[in-house]
């Protein structure tokens, strides 16, 4: 792994605040926010624009922005809340609270929804519709314990005929499925997606990211996952293990990276029914993802802790190197202190990164930095 990243002091949990990543992953997040602000700003003053058309790019943007900022808020905690392209505003924003920013996401993921169709604008699914916009609207709600105004987001998914659980594992990360409900398409036809190029290696010991021993012994045996996505790689005395979801290196005729996939609805939906002690209805939600990798489906009697833990444990198994799954499922459930046992100079204040060091001494009206760092 590149010392020169800062991705080995996120692994290490040393980050501080001039960390080249922690900085790198704001200044992008906070230039496609500029960009989606300058395409609301810009369909607002439309006066030609088909009003089809305006409603569709501004409820796109107004979508991104809303991922953008969610993933912020989750991962720094209070942050700017840009809004404009006026940089002469801009450089001087205070933090807005944890709270405001969810606000903020839940006003324009609402507005979002109104503006967009269910419809997808291209066969491949590489743009984000309505439903998209209703994930994070849950996911959001899920963050604030709203459980059931999440449970009407996730059954609107679940229940539009757009979408269908895949049953096969090998057909998961397969860009055609109906169960994908927005992925991205590598740059050029024919290239790898970013997943194989970030976690491939063999022969040699791994030179980036490789699974750890505490992820890879949480499969059974009879969990087929462990055979399809994980990879084992032995060199020598030595074996390491690497995510192997994707599997075209080279040529790749059928594989994007998935955003957002209907397995995650489901997980998410079987959440918030638990959390509402609707503990039956939750069980076929968990078992669909189980009872595809040949694991025996969970049944009642099972407490509302005890299935709330299954899930989590479903999402790991699940979701593992995808999209952030993991840190952001464990803080949704108040359980980041279980990263102590992977860990341990694991600190409760670690939940947020520091705010990068370039950003508060051009703008110090974003002070003070967050507890710790």
């Amino acid at each position: 792994m590149n010392s020169t990243s800062g991705f080995v002091e996120i692994f290490q949990n040393t980050l501080i605040d001039s960390n080249p990543a922690v900085y790198s992953y704001w200044s992008n997040a906070y230039q496609k926010l500029y960009l989606a602000n300058s395409i609301i700003e810009g369909v607002e003053n439309s006066v030609s624009l088909p009003d089809a058309d305006r409603k569709r790019i501004k409820g796109e943007a107004l979508l991104v922005r809303s991922v953008l900022f969610y993933y912020l808020e989750q991962i720094y905690g209070d942050i700017p809340l840009v809004i404009s392209t006026d940089y002469t505003v801009n450089q001087f924003l205070h933090k807005t609270s944890s709270n405001d920013v969810l606000n903020r996401i839940e006003h324009d993921l609402n507005e979002s929804i109104t503006l967009l169709t269910d419809d997808y604008r291209h066969a491949e699914r590489i743009y984000p519709n309505k439903k998209v916009a209703q994930l994070i609207l849950a996911k959001v709600y899920m963050v604030r314990q709203k459980w059931q105004d999440a449970e009407i987001q996730l059954k609107a998914v679940i229940q539009n005929p757009l979408y269908q659980f895949q049953g096969d594992l090998t057909k998961v990360f397969k860009k055609s499925g109906k169960h994908i409900l927005w992925q991205l398409k590598p740059k050029n036809e024919g290239n790898a997606t970013k997943e194989v190029i970030e976690y491939y290696f063999s022969g040699t010991a791994p030179t980036g990211t490789a699974l750890s021993s505490n992820l890879v012994n949480i499969f059974t045996v009879a969990d087929k996952r462990k055979d399809n996505w994980i990879a084992a790689v032995t060199v020598g005395s030595n074996t390491w293990y690497r995510a192997d979801k994707y599997k075209n290196r080279t040529n790749n005729p059928d594989e994007y990276s998935v955003i957002f996939r209907l397995e995650e609805v489901y997980l998410l939906l079987a959440e918030t029914l638990a959390q509402q002690d609707k503990i039956g209805e939750a069980l076929p939600y968990i078992n669909a993802t189980r009872q595809r990798a040949t694991l025996v489906p969970l049944v009642m009697p099972i407490s509302k802790q005890a299935l709330l833990n299954e899930i989590l444990l479903e999402d790991r198994k699940e979701f593992f190197t995808e999209m952030g799954h993991r840190f952001l499922d464990l803080k949704r459930y108040d359980r980041l202190g279980d990263l102590i046992q992977v860990k341990p100079n694991w600190q409760n204040y670690h939940r947020v990164w520091p705010l990068p060091q370039k950003e508060l001494l051009m703008n110090p009206n974003m002070k003070p930095q967050n507890t710790g760092y």
